[in-house]
Order: C-alpha cells, then structure tokens, then sequence
C-alpha cells in the first residue's frame, strides 16, 4: 500500500514519531499526532502546545476515529474487537498501561504511577501477569485432575451398565437352574408319594376284597345251613325224628367259631400322607441340598479371580477379567471377601486348599483397603493364616511349625472375644491363634496365588466337618 499511495503514508505518519498513527488524537489546530506521543511531549515541554505549529490547544485532544481507521488499513491492523493481547491505553492520560500497583491491585499507566503512586509496589505489568498466571496454574492442574477423577467415574458407570446386564443374565440363569432342580424334586417327591398313597388303596382294596370272599362263602355255607335246619322243621313225625340228630349237628358245626371281625387299619392311612407334608418334604429337601456357611461376594472379586455359581469356590485365572472399579472391589490384590459380615458372635467355617502352593485365609474387617499398598497384618485389618510353598507363617511373619500340610484349614471366629484360631480339622489341632479387638464387622477373606502344577485349582467353603470334636 506504500508503494501505491506515498502520499497517503506522509498524511498517516505522526510527526513526534515517525511512524503510522496509533490511536490518533487531533487539536484544535488540526495537526494530529498519536495520543501517547502528545502525552509523552507535553510532558517533556510542561505546557500543551501543538508540537508542529506550537499554538496553545484550546481544548483536550480528541480522537481522530476517521484517520484512525485509515492509519489502522494502512498498516493492515485488525478492526475486530480488541483481543486480550490488544494494548489497553490509560482512559485518564491516553497512555499504554504498562504497570500493575500492588497496593490498589490495578493497572496503571507510567503518568499515573508519578507522582500518585510514590511509596506504592509498582511492578511491570507483564510481570504481575506471570505471577497470576503461576498461581492460576495450581489451579489448573487441580480441574485437571478433578475432571479425570469424573471421567474415571463415569466410565467406571458406563462399564458397570454391560456388567450389570451381565450380572442379571448370569444369576437369572442360576436362580432358574436352582428352582428347576427344586421344582424336579417336588415334582418326584409329589409322584412318589402318590404313588405311594396308590399302593397303599391297592393293597387295602385287595385285603378288603379278599375278606369278602371269604365272608361271602360263609355266608353262603351259612344260608344253606340255614334252609336245611327251617326245611327239617317243616317235618313231622318220624321224618323229623331221623332227621333232627343231623340237622343239629349241622347247625351246631356252622355255629361253632367267633363271629367275623372288621379287619383294623382297612382304610387308608390319610394323616400319614398329609400330616405336616411340606415340613416332611422341606426336611426331605435339606437332606439332599447343601449349605454354605459362607458365601463369597463377587463384587469384592479382583479381576484375575473367577468365582464359581454357587458362590463357594474360587480360582486364580491366567487372564484378568474385565469388571468395574466399584468401590467395594479389591483391586491391587487377588482378594474376596465373604458375602456376609459378623459384628458379634462365635462363626466358623472350613476351606479346603488341597495341594495348592500359594494361599491366605482368614478374616478381614470391613474397612481393610482394597484399593491401594497393604500388607496382610492386624495394623490393616486383616487377620490370616499363610501358605507358600511349604511354608506356614501367621499375620506378623513367624513361621509356624505343623506335623503334616492339612488339605481342609477350619477357620473359627469369635468376635466378642476377639480372637481368630485356624485348626487341622481331621484332629482339631491348633494351628495359630490371632487376638485382637474387633470394632467394626469382620467378614471372611481369602486370597490365592497361581495354581502352578498343582492338582487343586479352587479354594473352597466347606461346613464344618463331621470329624469336628467337640
């Protein structure tokens, strides 16, 4: 454009400066000049005459917006709204601010920093715009790190919403296999005892008829009996006379004997089909299922343990699986808890561990971290009996000395007393005693390393065992 309009540059040019026009003022004498050049002159000449003509301004520079927005084309600056890096002019003195007060936390302009501002902390501007940008950093790196935890939070959700299908799928499909098998049993138990009410018609109905008979046969001898006795009375004479000594032999024969008796217990024996039937067959139930004095909770599971149907049995896998981070979920160890938490009481149980090389069972209160470092001791609330590779130790690290490797651990609890024992239950040899003070619930805990050659692959929940000695 310079090489186009040289005139144009001569008319734009400020003739304190030497350069383009930033922020043109005009005086009553029409010369112009750029606002902090005049301000920068008159300060030097203390008085405010023009700088070309040296007339006295009769009135305050005003700004030129006409020869503005040409100074502005010709040097190709933007007529956008001023960005943050736009140079902010002083509205007072028409001057850049260039400096930041301390004292009244504002921006200032070097003519207001003299004399105004003497004994004042007066620092460059862009000095103070460092310091803020320090403290805001801080600042920064904390939203930053709040909205990972959020968006850690909401993927944990939005991989909870998958599982929890899953969840639903799988434990339906379990509910439905139990009560199928339930359902099997009641509908054996119902045709057996059908079946059994039938036999027993049958043979009453057989014993009855065959009484009958045997009556009916008497009876017949008895009514022939009968008409021959009535047909010898009917004779007179001689004729009764031969016959009366046969006829009453006759009689007296039939008459000889005690008369016949309603057999006992002929019909059926209903109290005995339907006396207390459901109790009779929940009895008959229990015996055929199993119970668990614990159950394992999956949503305390680390990811690389796979537990089974029943909520028994658990195993170290290979792979890890892909579960949420739920709150309640270890995640640093391969742990699981019991389902269920004891706040009072005496509890026991019984874990088989078979031939496996690596294992920890015990107890742990409800509050033991899941999430980061832990060791497997009292001071984090966990209270256990260790197995690795031959080698039995308890919570604190002594080693403990057994006659033979048990392949069941009989795990006992009694959390007013506050004391966890682990025994052999083919004898019921102590093992270990753990005593502590319980004050929150203890839940069952158990946590297995890798299987390695060894035949066992699960650790599981037993009742206690029948070799049990008081």
């Amino acid at each position: 454009m310079a090489e186009k309009i040289p005139q144009l540059k001569s008319f734009l040019t400020c003739s304190v400066c030497t350069e383009i026009f930033k922020d043109p003022v005009s005086l009553s004498c029409l010369h112009s000049f750029c606002s902090s050049c005049l301000q920068d002159f008159w300060a030097q000449a203390k008085n405010k005459n023009c700088p070309v003509c040296k007339r006295k301004s009769s009135k305050d520079a005003i700004v030129n917006f006409s020869i503005k927005e040409l100074a502005d084309s010709y040097a190709g600056r933007q007529r956008s709204a001023p960005s943050e890096e736009t140079q902010v002019v002083c509205t007072e003195h028409l001057k850049d601010i260039k400096w930041f007060s301390k004292d009244e936390q504002r921006a200032v302009c070097h003519v207001c920093e003299f004399p105004h501002h003497k004994g004042h902390t007066v620092v460059p501007l862009e000095e103070q715009v460092q310091e803020l940008k320090q403290q805001l950093r801080p600042d920064l790196t904390a939203l930053q790190a709040r909205r990972r935890r959020h968006q850690l939070l909401e993927e944990t959700y939005e991989a909870m919403v998958p599982h929890l299908k899953g969840q639903r799928v799988k434990t339906e499909r379990r509910i439905r296999a139990e009560f199928e098998q339930l359902h099997r049993f009641l509908r054996e138990e119902e045709e057996a005892r059908v079946k059994a009410l039938g036999e027993e018609e049958e043979q009453k109905r057989k014993r009855i008829l065959l009484e009958r008979e045997t009556l009916q046969e008497q009876i017949r001898s008895l009514s022939e009996g009968l008409s021959a006795v009535e047909a010898d009375l009917q004779k007179d004479g001689l004729s009764f006379l031969s016959a009366s000594t046969r006829s009453r032999t006759s009689a007296r024969a039939l008459l000889s004997g005690s008369d016949p008796q309603l057999l006992p217990g002929a019909l059926l024996d209903v109290a005995k089909h339907l006396g207390n039937l459901a109790h009779r067959v929940w009895e008959e139930m229990g015996q055929r299922t199993t119970f668990s004095p614990v159950t394992l909770d999956p949503n305390t599971a680390e990811g690389c343990l796979s537990l089974s149907d029943d909520l028994t049995s658990v195993r170290r896998m290979d792979v890890s699986q892909k579960v949420p981070n739920n709150p309640e979920r270890f995640t640093k160890y391969a742990e699981v808890l019991g389902s269920e938490g004891f706040s009072s009481g005496e509890h026991c149980w019984e874990v088989e561990v078979g031939d496996l090389p690596i294992w920890r069972i015990g107890v742990a209160q409800e509050s033991v971290e899941r999430k980061e470092e832990h060791t497997l001791t009292p001071d984090y609330g966990i209270w256990c009996l260790f197995y690795t590779s031959g080698k039995y130790t308890q919570g604190t690290g002594k080693t403990l000395t057994l006659k033979r490797n048990p392949e069941r651990i009989r795990v006992q609890l009694d959390h007013d007393g506050g004391e966890v024992s682990f025994y052999d239950p083919e004898d019921m040899t102590l093992i270990y005693t753990h005593q502590d003070t319980f004050t929150d619930s203890i839940f069952p805990y158990f946590s297995i390393g890798p299987a390695g050659l060894a035949r066992t692959r699960d650790v599981r929940v037993r009742g206690v065992s029948s070799r049990t000695l008081d």
